[in-house]
């Protein structure tokens, strides 16, 4: 019985060694540097066909399959040619989707130039076997909220371009699209209401196992609590919990699903769960002042992300002041 148990050990010893090293396997396939001679931008090979921009305002997420290219955000508007010259350096096919994952200018301002440089791929003409396509522009996925803003002047800012509007918004909570395109993989998008603004969505490459959050997810500074286009904090930390339920860990953590930020470097779900828990946090400190009867300027002048700042303070736009605000606002409402 001995000798048995002795055996089972190290059975399971040579399994789970064997697991770790197919998995740090897979991770060291992640990240790679891809080489660009487009001056300003930096591409990074998630894994398989999934590239990584950035340098163009907002992060851009690149899929290259048999017969197109898909993308997720398209940057900003100045930015537009030098994300479509990249592009083409990855694929010399057209782009056939846009998906959009809220309708901030620096992550939907190079619609319209990638829209008609781009040509859609319908079904039957995949199921021929020839992926020419026609005249009509690529499909542009977003939520309802997205196509609504940019397709209407609001205040100064006047409608976006024609050519740039989703052409395919959505209503429900997820949508599912590009299971049939050939080379390509499942894309799911998930709605996240009054999170960052009540526009944003998650997208998600489910055979790559990587999520790309829009602005709901940077590392480069608190998140923009729209409260103009409905944002509100409790969104914003429910919104990074369902990144975390539908994302695997690797290793303690570490690793597992690829996270593509708004803005920011490449994370893991170790990454998510630490920015999550930071807004925990900061919503709770604010929560109590807000039933105390502190006003705005008493909660500002107590600065409860004061231990946050030296990582997420931006030193010019989004302020912790800016952020606290919205905070306050959005928990006073409730």
């Amino acid at each position: 019985m001995k000798a048995r148990s002795v055996f089972l050990v190290l059975l399971a010893a040579a399994l789970l060694g064997s697991l770790d090293t197919a998995q740090a396997q897979t991770n060291r396939n992640v990240g790679t540097a891809v080489k660009t001679a487009v001056a300003g931008m930096r591409v990074l090979k998630i894994r398989d066909n999934v590239y990584m921009l950035t340098g163009a305002g907002g992060n851009v997420t690149v899929l290259t399959f048999t017969d197109g290219v898909l993308v997720v955000d398209t940057g900003s508007a100045a930015m537009a040619d030098k994300v479509l010259a990249v592009i083409k350096e990855l694929s010399d096919k057209p782009i056939a989707h846009i998906i959009n994952t809220s309708a901030d200018p620096d992550h939907v301002g190079g619609n319209e130039k990638l829209s008609l440089s781009g040509r859609r791929i319908p079904r039957d003409i995949i199921a021929a076997g020839d992926a020419s396509g026609g005249s009509e522009g690529p499909m542009i996925v977003a939520h309802e909220n997205v196509a609504n803003r940019m397709s209407a002047p609001t205040g100064n800012q006047p409608a976006a371009p024609l050519r740039a509007w989703p052409t395919d918004p959505y209503h429900f909570e997820y949508k599912k699209l590009s299971a049939h395109l050939r080379g390509g993989e499942p894309v799911e998008l998930f709605y996240e209401a009054a999170a960052h603004t009540d526009g944003d969505s998650l997208v998600w490459f489910r055979r790559s196992d990587i999520i790309m959050t829009g602005e709901i997810f940077t590392t480069t500074n608190y998140p923009v609590i729209d409260l103009a286009r409905g944002g509100t904090i409790n969104g914003e930390i429910k919104a990074l919990n369902h990144v975390l339920d539908l994302a695997f860990p690797f290793s303690r953590s570490e690793g597992g699903t690829m996270i593509v930020p708004g803005k920011g470097r490449l994370c893991d779900m170790a990454d998510v769960g630490y920015y999550r828990d930071m807004l925990t946090v900061i919503r709770d400190r604010v929560q109590s002042m807000v039933n105390k009867g502190l006003t705005l300027q008493q909660v500002k002048a107590a600065n409860p992300t004061l231990d946050y700042d030296p990582r997420y303070a931006a030193k010019t736009g989004w302020t912790p002041d800016m952020f606290v605000e919205a905070v306050y606002k959005t928990l006073q409402k409730k």
